[in-house]
């Protein structure tokens, strides 16, 4: 009989986990689709990938093609951007080049969060001289200037794409893995967390079951609005050369190869900067109310 009333009394709580999950999804999603800047911001960001996804169909023209003929062509019905100084299609690089762009803002992502969780989690969940430790080689780290450390580690590594991610990744793991740690550091010494360790829990499983899952959701929020300043510092890295390097129509590169001509041809400029700066606008505005519908204290 106690058996029985004990399956039915871990159903009833699995039931209202899953219904409790069902209505913070909900309420999420509402939060969401009311804030009229976050959609905005979101649309623009996937109308910008989806261009950059479908760019073989969209295209008017291959973003290798060199047309001598219509070189320093300016924007007109058939180059609605205008060429560049080898003929071009400068609408055709740009949208080939949210790809190379994307890939670079979205793996420095993937790659500095991943290490800021092994990073931090060790030093929060763990603390004292490992805490100790890490948090002095991170201070230390930090006290070189973030874009100079990528430059210097793009310059050691090479350009190239695996290259300029693991630069630009370099430097972003330490402030997520410090504002991840600090997170770690209130939730260690819950009920649950002692419970864990109690039953003789190995410390790589609290870690992942009980730890992460109640401290992560700044780490995430800080993720996704970093991918546009992200953009942005490999758009610099390539346009000073140790990023993607040209032909390869990343929109920094293209910044880079269009200098030479700029004070003639400025309206080679003026497309990869709009789109720049158009991407990391929506990034910060749909970051903003991610933010905002995440966390309850800014919905009270």
């Amino acid at each position: 009989m106690n058996n029985k009333q004990s399956i039915i009394a871990e159903n009833a709580d699995s039931d209202a986990d899953t219904t409790q999950k069902m209505t913070s999804a909900k309420v999420f999603w509402n939060r969401i689709l009311h804030n009229r800047l976050a959609m905005f911001g979101g649309i623009v960001f996937l109308l910008i990938v989806l261009l950059s996804v479908f760019a073989n169909f969209i295209a008017p023209y291959e973003y290798m093609a060199i047309d001598p003929a219509n070189k320093f062509m300016m924007p007109c019905a058939e180059h609605l951007f205008g060429t560049d100084q080898y003929g071009r299609d400068i609408f055709s690089r740009v949208i080939y080049g949210g790809r190379w762009s994307l890939t670079l803002g979205l793996v420095t992502t993937i790659i500095s969060t991943i290490g800021a969780i092994i990073v931090g989690s060790i030093a929060g969940y763990f603390g004292g001289t490992v805490d100790a430790v890490i948090m002095r080689i991170i201070d230390v780290i930090q006290c070189v200037p973030g874009i100079l450390l990528t430059i210097i580690i793009a310059t050691m590594l090479g350009s190239g794409l695996l290259n300029t991610c693991l630069a630009l990744s370099f430097g972003a793991i330490w402030g997520g893995a410090r504002l991840l740690r600090g997170q770690i550091l209130t939730v260690r010494n819950q009920e649950y967390v002692e419970a864990a360790r109690a039953t003789n829990v190995k410390p790589f499983r609290i870690i992942i079951r009980y730890v992460l899952p109640n401290s992560i959701q700044p780490l995430i929020i800080n993720a996704c609005m970093s991918i546009g300043g992200t953009i942005m510092s490999a758009s610099g890295l390539s346009f000073l050369g140790i990023g993607i390097q040209p032909p390869l129509p990343e929109w920094g590169a293209m910044l880079n190869d269009s200098l030479s001509s700029f004070r003639h041809y400025p309206y080679l400029m003026v497309a990869p900067l709009i789109f720049i700066s158009l991407t990391v606008l929506s990034i910060s505005l749909f970051g903003d109310g991610l933010r905002d519908a995440l966390d309850p204290r800014m919905n009270a």
